[in-house]
């Protein structure tokens, strides 16, 4: 090797991990820690994965370890550890190997086993990640100042930039990722071939990209991957609707155009750790208002109907990047819906019920969040101001609902069919009568039971049965109110 090691380090590394290349060197051969384990390692980060690379050729391997796995083209053997973190229970080693030109921008056309560990390092994508580390001596093996790279938090590819992204044009977004992930900027000469080369992501699955897309929307600041993905046209090319959004002015309430608007409402579910299907529609909930756009008063627009419009282009997006069918149904719904705010002094129960028929009791509180995301991408200070915690207070009122006929276990139908009962005011005082047991005592509240209690009721006369349907109501009012005082104190909407 032409360069020594920079420096030595001690990291913990967890035993199944120095087990395997303490035997591959018991047997002769070399064995190093090597990428994104040994950079997370540097920056004190528990690594995901684990990765080997050594001087022996796969069947070598196989014989240090028979209970291993060899299923692929480039010389990956996976180890089974046994162990009962997943993390290490399969350990990747790959022999030192050499690539050839890579004429669909996504794997080399050929692949060579080599001897010497500075071939493996060359063909890595990033500086920070052509590094390796040997566990028994401690020596980390730096060829590209990595370690700078690290220290000065920048992303830089190793060698050429163009040859890189040439070789996998999936290295374009990986770049943007990494820079999101770690907080890092990018190198200006990486920067700028960025951009000469975003038109090669064309050559890219959709799914490989939909993976990376993942990770920049759930990074630590997505905010920035995305304009940085805006502003190198790397966005265009797999999402070109939403650079669409930049310099469409809302006007009114709006602080911001709808691209920084959908930006900042991204950040805000990134933030507060939303799941990925909330983020999704932060991000997505007006990418319809382009086309809906229309001059309004007082220097306003409005987008009448963008949530239908948005609706549409999202699932478009969203099967196009083969999103999975669930997510897409749930993203789409929450773009649907998202346009629900109407004065609480006017609202009434029966809207609050028809919102959530349309999104799902499921869906309810992710619509919430989704306006709560919405609002703060305007740029307004307050997160849940009084009209949006009333809302939360209604549907609370409505979801909860545990004192109404509606949650016996038997209803008027089976009065009707099992007990004769004919249809009229009898059917509703029976169940008001069964309800206040059920009321003053939950596990009366099966079918078996309230079966049971009714020949009882219909043998009495039609005004104690009435007086006891009467009673039945009463209490029923009587747990409602002391349910909806409680649920508007919770919210503070009293």
């Amino acid at each position: 090797m032409d360069k020594k090691p920079t420096n030595t380090a001690s990291f913990e590394v967890p035993i199944e991990v120095s087990r395997v290349t303490a035997l591959l060197k018991n047997a002769g051969f070399s064995g190093y820690l090597v990428g994104g384990c040994v950079r997370d390692l540097i920056l004190q980060r528990e690594p995901n994965d684990w990765d080997i690379t050594t001087n022996a050729t796969p069947e070598k391997i196989q014989e240090i370890f028979p209970d291993s796995v060899y299923e692929n083209t480039f010389g990956t053997v996976g180890v089974k550890t046994r162990s009962e973190n997943l993390k290490v229970s399969i350990i990747e080693i790959t022999p030192y190997r050499t690539e050839s030109t890579y004429t669909d921008n996504r794997h080399p056309d050929t692949v060579s086993f080599s001897t010497k560990l500075e071939d493996d390092l060359l063909r890595r994508d990033f500086t920070i990640n052509a590094l390796a580390y040997d566990v028994e001596t401690g020596e980390i093996i730096d060829l590209y100042n990595g370690q700078k790279d690290l220290k000065d938090k920048i992303i830089r590819t190793v060698g050429d930039p163009d040859e890189r992204f040439t070789e996998d044009a999936l290295r374009l977004l990986r770049t943007i990722r990494f820079s999101a992930q770690l907080g890092f900027s990018i190198e200006e000469s990486t920067k700028k071939s960025l951009i000469s080369n975003a038109h090669l992501l064309k050559n890219i699955s959709a799914e490989r990209i939909r993976d990376e897309f993942i990770k920049i929307v759930d990074s630590p600041d997505p905010e920035q991957a995305l304009n940085v993905s805006c502003e190198t046209g790397i966005l265009e090319q797999f999402i070109p609707e939403l650079p669409l959004m930049k310099g469409i002015d809302q006007g009114g309430v709006h602080k911001y155009d709808v691209w920084e608007h959908l930006l900042k409402s991204l950040t805000h579910a990134q933030k507060k750790g939303y799941p990925l299907h909330v983020k999704l529609a932060a991000l997505f909930h007006d990418i319809g208002k382009p086309k809906t756009r229309r001059a309004g008063a007082k220097k306003a627009w409005t987008f009448y109907g963008h949530e239908v419009i948005g609706e549409r282009m999202t699932k478009s997006i969203l099967e196009r990047l083969k999103f999975s069918r669930e997510t897409t149904e749930t993203v789409t719904k929450l773009v649907r819906w998202h346009m629900f705010f109407s004065d609480t002094e006017e609202i009434s129960h029966t809207a609050i019920r028809r919102m959530i028929r349309n999104v799902g009791k499921d869906l309810i509180w992710d619509l919430m969040n989704v306006r709560v995301c919405d609002r703060m991408g305007m740029g307004r200070p307050k997160e849940e101001p009084y009209r949006l915690r009333k809302y939360h207070s209604m549907i609370e009122e409505v979801m909860s609902d545990p004192v109404s006929v509606g949650m016996l276990k038997i209803d008027g139908n089976t009065l009707m069919s099992e007990f004769h009962v004919k249809p009229g005011p009898i059917i509703g005082n029976i169940l008001h009568a069964l309800l206040e047991q059920v009321i003053e005592d939950p596990t009366k509240n099966t079918e078996e039971y309230l079966k049971e209690q009714i020949p009882a009721l219909l043998k009495l006369s039609e005004e104690e049965l009435k007086k006891l349907g009467t009673a039945g109501k009463e209490t029923k009012n009587q747990a409602e109110e002391k349910k909806v005082k409680g649920i508007r104190k919770k919210h503070w909407v009293e």
